[in-house]
């Protein structure tokens, strides 16, 4: 089994639809291993984003992440980097194949509902950054 990422995103989180997500997640054979929310402080989401440091995106994607409250769930199963990154869709809704998550619920590159890790590397980084060593 692999485990992997996922965070509901604040505009997801407001619009109200994190049950219809987490639905997905289950519907697509995900186990939940571990979910907590919370609501990130800027300094927070700078440090989890530093990768994206220097992008000129950076400041926005820290200003939105730390702007509401988040989900954030240890997904397990098969392949779990590569099927969550199939069921959420390219990053940008607009490209994203017909029912992906963020095709159904994104609005922009930025507010496109979800987030996953993109690599095991990623996966042992982020996962650890929210949920330490008790994975």
């Amino acid at each position: 089994m692999e485990q992997t990422l996922a965070i509901i995103k604040p505009d997801a989180v407001r619009k109200k639809i994190v049950g219809s997500i987490i639905s997905a997640i289950e519907e697509h054979d995900f186990t939940i291993v571990r979910i907590k929310t919370l609501k990130m402080a800027r300094e927070e989401a700078a440090l989890f984003y530093d990768i994206h440091r220097g992008k000129p995106f950076y400041e926005r994607l820290v200003d939105f992440m730390s702007s509401g409250q988040i989900y954030v769930l240890l997904l397990e199963r098969e392949r779990a980097i590569e099927e969550w990154r199939w069921l959420m869709g390219v990053t940008d809704p607009a490209e994203a194949v017909f029912g992906s998550l963020r095709q159904r619920f994104g609005t922009s590159v930025q507010q496109n509902s979800v987030h996953g890790s993109d690599s095991p590397e990623s996966a042992r980084r982020e996962l650890s950054f929210f949920f330490g060593g008790d994975q």
